[in-house]
């Protein structure tokens, strides 16, 4: 294994280490944490890293979030797919208490909420799609939130 890979390994091995023991919101809180471990990086390399781990922010209360693994992560491939699909057919994210809204182009809703639920997101409870809106519900206030700039992050 060449030895850039073997770092890759290794700093996304502390990265998963550190946000088992400790809640981190933010991109420059892990940057710190693994300077603190010895691990030297920018910020681009933890925005890789993030995205390759499938990790994702989920609320802990009080309006506060942290990164976690994503339940069940896909097949790469497949989630870019959905992920595309999400990104043509979604014009626009808002929320509601625990209702996010989901405005799409004509006759994608389904297609839209298709390929939310196949990301196993777990502040999503349920999706209800018509022809050019969707209704996401989510857990609280909180889930809706965090879950409508996840979903805005993706467009």
């Amino acid at each position: 294994m060449p030895s850039g890979e073997a770092e890759k390994n290794s700093r996304q091995a502390m990265i998963l280490d550190i946000i088992a023991r400790q809640n981190v919101e933010t991109q420059e809180q892990l940057i710190k944490c693994l300077r603190e471990q010895g691990i030297v990086c920018a910020q681009a390399t933890i925005s890789r890293d993030i995205k390759q781990l499938h990790l994702i922010k989920e609320p802990v209360g009080q309006g506060a979030y942290r990164y976690a693994r994503a339940s069940a992560p896909q097949r790469p491939e497949a989630a870019d797919k959905l992920r595309d699909l999400f990104r043509q057919s979604v014009t626009a994210v808002d929320f509601a208490q625990n209702i996010v809204v989901i405005k799409t182009i004509p006759g994608t809703a389904g297609a839209a909420c298709s390929a939310l639920d196949h990301m196993n997101l777990p502040s999503l409870l349920a999706s209800l799609a018509g022809d050019d809106t969707a209704l996401l519900v989510a857990r609280d206030t909180e889930s809706a939130a965090a879950l409508c700039g996840q979903l805005r992050g993706m467009l």
